[in-house]
């Protein structure tokens, strides 16, 4: 536009609104989109389409007409591209679908395993799996001969004839390629040289458990509710009533009626240490010659209290 107006291009971007303005980019797509398109390159895009739309993955086209996979997405509408899961699931299914089944049936039956066929016909063998029926498919893990074989019918009359002569169930079962268990299902209790047959056991019956002692209101404390209720009146904090009771400070404070229990400021008040120390009482101290640290230590009282006992009155020295 510049150039045909015959003008500088800051001269036309400050007539745009900035809103309006494209970035290097977007004029750039905008170019390209304005150009007429080719016939070889219309050709080359529907050709791109079509095979894409059949089922083939970008690479495969791109491997089909010998051209680069950003040339092959370049070409195709952005409504038109699938996902990774859905280009994979596709593929899958057009592999699974040229698999010879009889074949793989065949050589599954004949020994060989899943993974093994997976690997040879390029696929999962969960694939393999669902192309086998079920009564072909051979049991995983170790299993018994009679479940690799099946039922087997066993000559049960033999059996205990052979065993009334005096055979053991252990010479029968391996001479019969089946276990002991199963030799002596098919002998008689009454015939049978082994232990008799166990009893169940009957399941052991819970005990019932003790009902839980609850003591008696006021047993646990050293003090009475009354003796409690009238130390705090008196000043006593909970803390202390709660060691002298030895018990916790919560229970202390439950039984102290809701209107009568003190805030936290009031319990600073009320319970105070060395409450005769004030700050005017700091002041004629300090104004005697006495230091911070002697006054805390004639006092009991640590000498960050002392100051901040002596900030409260004003003074600071």
């Amino acid at each position: 536009m510049a150039r045909e107006l015959g003008i500088s291009k800051n001269t036309v971007q400050r007539q745009i609104p900035a809103g309006e303005r494209r970035s290097a980019v977007e004029a750039a797509q905008q170019r390209h989109k304005n150009q007429p398109e080719a016939p070889e390159a219309r050709e080359l895009r529907l050709e791109v389409v079509r095979l894409y739309r059949s089922g083939m993955s970008g690479a495969e086209v791109a491997s089909a007409l010998g051209i680069t996979r950003p040339m092959v997405w370049s070409r195709l509408p952005r409504q038109l591209r699938r996902s990774r899961s859905d280009t994979a699931s596709l593929a899958g299914k057009r592999v699974a679908g040229r698999l010879p089944e009889e074949e793989i049936i065949q050589r599954y039956a004949a020994g060989e395993s899943l993974t093994a066929l997976g690997l040879h016909y390029g696929v999962h063998s969960s694939t393999i799996r669902r192309r086998i029926p079920p009564d072909v498919i051979r049991p995983r893990g170790r299993v018994s001969p009679t479940q690799r074989r099946g039922p087997r019918d066993l000559p049960t009359e033999e059996i205990r004839q052979r065993y009334r002569r005096g055979e053991s169930a252990y010479s029968l079962a391996k001479a019969f390629t089946v276990s002991q268990t199963t030799i002596r299902l098919r002998i008689p209790d009454d015939q049978w040289r082994g232990h008799p047959p166990r009893k169940p056991t009957a399941p052991p019956q819970s005990q019932p458990k003790p009902a839980r002692r609850i003591p008696a209101r006021g047993t646990k404390r050293g003090l009475s509710p009354t003796e409690i209720l009238l130390r705090y009146r008196a000043g006593e904090s909970a803390t202390s009533i709660a060691r002298a009771a030895e018990v916790s400070c919560k229970t202390i404070i439950r039984l102290i009626p809701d209107d009568e229990r003190r805030t936290s400021e009031q319990a600073l008040r009320v319970n105070r240490p060395a409450p005769q120390l004030t700050g005017e009482e700091i002041r004629l101290r300090r104004a005697q010659g006495e230091t911070v640290r002697e006054i805390a230590a004639a006092s009991g009282l640590s000498v960050k209290t002392v100051r901040n006992r002596q900030r409260e009155h004003g003074s600071t020295w």
